[in-house]
């Protein structure tokens, strides 16, 4: 025969704790519950993560996950005023050598020409990107503006 097994009148029933009902029962004034603070006023409601105005554990993590910024396209603008200065007429311009005459282009930037500037020489120009008016002055000059594909 086991405890559980007797019936309840012979097991005993344990009476619940009275609080809030004097000094004398060990559980007045304020009824087990503390001082101050949230959890001694009534219909107390923690947020989860509270931890008592401490800094919360998910504040202190640093963030970790998808971040758009790593597949975003990096393009250089370089003028067309800027490549007449640089280079001589009837040359060939490539991303590598707007890298030698000065401007930072780094593995993986593309490199967009963009109308800026007088121009007047005949240019083939090799880059990834231009703009509406770089091709017409490009063009009028009877230069040659190819598009590349991906960065080296």
């Amino acid at each position: 025969m086991n405890i559980f097994e007797l019936n309840h009148s012979i097991q005993g029933k344990k009476r619940s704790v009275r609080v809030g009902r004097g000094a004398a029962s060990g559980k007045g004034k304020t009824a087990g519950r503390g001082q101050k603070g949230l959890g001694s006023r009534s219909g107390a409601n923690y947020l989860r993560g509270y931890v008592g105005g401490q800094m919360q554990l998910k504040a202190r993590l640093p963030k970790v996950g998808f971040n758009n910024a790593v597949f975003s396209e990096v393009f250089v603008p370089v003028n067309l005023g800027w490549l007449q200065e640089k280079f001589e007429a009837n040359a060939d311009i490539t991303p590598e050598e707007i890298g030698k005459k000065g401007i930072s282009v780094r593995r993986g930037d593309k490199v967009k020409v963009l109308g800026t500037g007088n121009f007047d020489k005949p240019l083939t120009i090799r880059a990834h990107g231009f703009s509406k008016s770089a091709l017409e002055k490009i063009s009028q000059c009877g230069g040659s503006a190819i598009v590349i594909g991906k960065a080296p």
